[in-house]
């Protein structure tokens, strides 16, 4: 099968859609497919070009047999709202014409959140009078609203207005979580057309390197139980009731705190704590150190802000966490996510934007190291269940099954 995927990040960004993209591809690719990846100079989330890119108006590299097309946007920092509207659009105006200089495909998948992204894959299956994929990642603009990036009204109505016409428009959907299914369900898109493909993690890619000693040092939180954020540093994270919590356990010597990322808070979360000796900020780290990262924390922390629409999401950073063997400390409202961590007892939960009642689930991640054993080899023994390659195969049985 020849696919042509529409995306804004792409490898080497480091973010979720990034990720689940390019393991993806690897796996089609390995498999016999014909990959091309239409995206964007890497810039995520600083919206500023990585050393050794351009954002040129049209570049072609070879990623590991994937072909990677890389497009002139409007790049703006993951932060705002306006000039980040303005570089979603771009691409999702720019990317159809790109794909108008590439082999025909037999399938065209466009992925949200934002889902500019998915008007490009519509655009593109009318030039190139082809069947697209939505591939739903998130309830773009619910999210932008529930974080207070853009109050309800008219302009919110109209990006609605958008959503649905592209949702009934597909010819297929790929939601990231069941949630996401009933809800477009519940909205009158009909459940055929509509299949569940979870994020994962590669096996063999997230494995213990050591005791993670280099990354303690640099952090300078050696001979601490450590509690560690890895991912986005963004305005749904809720970091201040991490914050809140160290502070409340200042006097707790034996406990630290490790962010490593970037967003649009990482500054200033991190003016916040700059003479506490209990938390550290690394900033964004390459992937390939992810495993050294990992290595170093015990406890992995997975934050969202407590609102309705972000029961609805699973964080893909807790398969990484299960694959580690690392127990997870969640905080965010109950459902899918949630759910998943109780089931399978990888993980122990607080309420969301709650300082203190996370305080005390540290305090007992901290002093019972049999807990966390237990909840680390849990983890061990249900990442498989997640294996990345199985569910890059069972997407595109999926789409198969759903565009034939």
């Amino acid at each position: 099968m020849r696919i042509l995927f529409l995306t804004d990040n792409f490898p080497p960004e480091t973010n979720a859609p990034a990720t689940r993209t390019w393991e993806h591809a690897r796996v089609w690719v390995a498999d016999g497919h014909e990959v091309t990846v239409i995206t964007t100079a890497p810039n995520f989330p600083r919206g500023v070009v990585y050393e050794g890119y351009s954002n040129a108006w049209y570049a072609v590299e070879d990623l590991e047999g994937i072909r990677v097309v890389r497009i002139k946007t409007y790049i703006a920092a993951n932060s705002g709202t306006l000039r980040r509207m303005l570089d979603y659009l771009s691409f999702g105006l720019a990317a159809p014409i790109a794909t108008l200089f590439q082999k025909r495909p037999d399938v065209i998948i466009a992925t949200s959140p934002q889902f500019f992204c998915a008007l490009g894959g519509w655009l593109t299956s009318i030039l190139r009078w082809r069947p697209w994929v939505f591939e739903l990642r998130d309830l773009w603009p619910d999210s932008i609203v529930a974080v207070g990036a853009m109050k309800p009204g008219i302009a919110i109505r109209m990006v609605e207005a958008l959503e649905l016409f592209l949702y009934r428009r597909a010819n297929a959907i790929v939601s990231v979580t069941h949630a996401f299914k009933q809800n477009l369900i519940s909205r009158g898109i009909g459940r055929a057309k509509i299949s569940v493909v979870t994020n994962g993690v590669t096996a063999g890619a997230f494995a213990r390197s050591g005791d993670g000693a280099e990354t303690r040092a640099r952090a300078k939180l050696q001979g601490r139980t450590i509690f560690g954020y890895v991912g986005t540093h963004g305005m749904a994270h809720a970091l201040d009731t991490v914050l809140d919590a160290a502070e409340l356990l200042s006097d707790r010597q034996d406990i630290g705190f490790l962010f490593v990322g970037d967003g649009a808070e990482a500054d200033r979360l991190r003016a916040r704590v700059e003479d506490a000796d209990n938390v550290a900020f690394l900033g964004s780290q390459p992937r390939a150190q992810m495993p050294e990262i990992w290595s170093a924390c015990d406890v992995a922390l997975v934050n969202l802000r407590d609102t309705p629409t972000f029961r609805t999401v699973i964080p893909s950073k807790i398969f990484e966490a299960m694959a580690m063997g690392l127990p997870i400390l969640m905080s965010l409202p109950e459902g899918e996510a949630t759910g998943i961590v109780t089931q399978h007892e990888v993980g122990i939960t607080c309420p969301p934007e709650a300082p203190q009642a996370m305080v005390e689930a540290i305090v007992q991640l901290a002093d019972d190291t049999g807990l966390r054993e237990r909840l680390a080899e849990n983890g061990r023994a249900t990442a498989p269940l997640f294996d990345r390659a199985t569910l890059a195969r069972k997407m595109l049985s999926e789409i198969e099954i759903t565009i034939t």
